[in-house]
């Protein structure tokens, strides 16, 4: 072998080194990035993925059915969402949740059966909403002990429909936790949680932690 093909098989393997030398310290990065695990189930958030009236109920954070997120928002009736609200959620699905590894879009023709749901419903209602809360999240149709098929989002009336709280419920609705959910634990009021904070501030969107979280599982 000549010297200068040798100098070039030296060059290359010092090459392969530093590629997988980086592509180690970017996997690493990427699971050092969380803080805390709060993406359903975790060891304090592990109960399987039921129905609305199911029990031990369907309020639970389980894990949308697959990274194509698809959503529509009530138009007409009693639950409509009124101009104000519907922009409101366009603007956190489209700014929040679309950055994300998550497939997000507007479903104008919304399915409620078969085995291409839309995935989120989101309804103006007070209906399931636990006392002193201004929203809940709930499978509608589990597809299996992990994932739903379509969950549905009520937000309560009266100026309620605010970018955090839709974030919040939304994340829900992807299978974020609460702070005392997560492991290891920490504080519902902790701020790295961002939305996923109890209780939330109007303008708070999702942080690194639950955008991570949200990436390593869709």
């Amino acid at each position: 072998m000549s010297k200068s093909s040798a100098k070039r098989l030296s060059l290359r393997a010092i090459c392969l080194s530093v590629v997988a030398f980086t592509t180690v310290a970017v996997t690493a990065g990427v699971a050092w990035a969380a803080f805390t695990d709060n993406m359903y189930p975790t060891p304090y958030a592990n109960l399987a993925c039921v129905d609305e009236g199911s029990s031990p109920n369907g309020y639970l954070s389980c894990q949308t059915d697959n990274a194509t997120l698809t959503y529509y928002m009530d138009s007409g009736g009693t639950n409509m969402l009124e101009t104000v609200d519907r922009n409101r959620v366009t603007y956190t699905m489209e700014n929040t949740f679309e950055p994300t590894d998550l497939s997000v879009s507007l479903d104008s023709t919304p399915s409620f059966s078969g085995s291409a749901e839309t995935d989120i419903v989101y309804e103006e209602s007070g209906i399931g909403v636990p006392s002193g809360s201004s929203g809940v999240t709930f499978c509608n149709d589990a597809a299996d002990h992990l994932r739903c098929d379509q969950q549905y989002i009520r937000i309560l009336g009266g100026g309620h429909y605010a970018q955090g709280l839709i974030c919040h419920e939304t994340g829900h609705a992807v299978g974020l936790t609460h702070g005392d959910q997560a492991s290891p634990l920490t504080s519902r009021t902790d701020e790295r949680l961002g939305c996923m904070e109890t209780p939330v501030s109007d303008g708070e969107g999702l942080q690194d932690n639950n955008i991570d979280n949200i990436n390593g599982t869709y």
